[in-house]
């Protein structure tokens, strides 16, 4: 089974599905890397106005599988692994077409940070939030550090960061991070609805309008990605020894 689906919903509208629903479309690392192409090759058809994420059945995705995580923090080799998280983010950074989420469900870890990179974002009204980095302990990735302040100001970030609670969907509509919030069910129509209206208008201007706007956040979101990245490789041995990843691992490995 394909990890991932697209299909023109509409008038130049690419819907990129996860599909994983057994795992609640955790992102392992063939994920990313089918994630990944099927971004690129949307972006470089002409014909795509606007690109729609979402996921398969209940959530939108719980993030990093972490099954794979754990073993790659225990030293059991993984192919691509590593390149497959760089892969997706250096996509979403460099994407030139509009992109956008409907949030169907849970939407934990990588499933919010991603959202970050997201021009306009729909959220199901059972739809909840959660990045558990630091119950996990491992620090923020996908420059959350610096996008997730930018989107819903300094307190609010630290609270959603180092508290790792659940986030509503009328709470992430408050927070300025979403939208708005559609009636249960409804998400991907309302979502593609919107991409259809925008996908309308000539796709120069709106890879221009896009392009310009990401470019102004780029070098920070680059920056903030490689303190990341050097936080999380100093801290995920400790985390696969101890904790919450430790306890995960060890139910996986036996």
């Amino acid at each position: 089974m394909s990890r991932v689906e697209t299909e023109d919903a509409a008038a130049g509208v690419r819907v990129i599905t996860f599909n994983r629903p057994e795992v609640r479309n955790a992102f392992d690392t063939a994920m990313y890397q089918d994630v990944t192409a099927a971004l690129l090759e949307a972006d470089a058809d002409e014909s795509v106005g606007a690109v729609v994420l979402t996921g398969k059945g209940g959530a939108f995705t719980s993030g990093q599988d972490l099954a794979e995580m754990a073993a790659i923090a225990s030293g059991t080799a993984v192919e691509g692994a590593g390149q497959g998280f760089m892969g997706l983010l250096n996509a979403v950074c460099s994407l030139s077409v509009p992109l956008l989420a409907a949030v169907n469900g849970v939407a934990v870890g990588l499933g919010f940070t991603l959202l970050a990179h997201c021009d306009l974002i729909l959220v199901d009204a059972t739809a909840r939030l959660r990045v558990p980095f630091a119950e996990l302990g491992v620090p923020p990735e996908a420059a959350s550090s610096v996008l997730f302040p930018a989107r819903m100001g300094w307190q609010q970030a630290a609270r959603i960061l180092l508290t790792s609670d659940w986030v509503s969907a009328p709470e992430a509509v408050e927070l300025g991070f979403a939208l708005r919030v559609c009636d249960e069910g409804t998400t991907l129509t309302e979502t593609v609805a919107l991409a259809t209206r925008i996908a309308a208008h000539p796709h120069a201007a709106l890879r221009a309008i896009t392009s310009l706007m990401r470019a102004g956040q780029r070098d920070l979101v680059q920056a903030a990605n490689l303190r990341e990245q050097a936080a999380f490789a100093t801290l995920l041995s400790g985390a696969a020894a101890s904790g919450p990843l430790a306890e995960f691992a060890a139910k996986t490995s036996t």
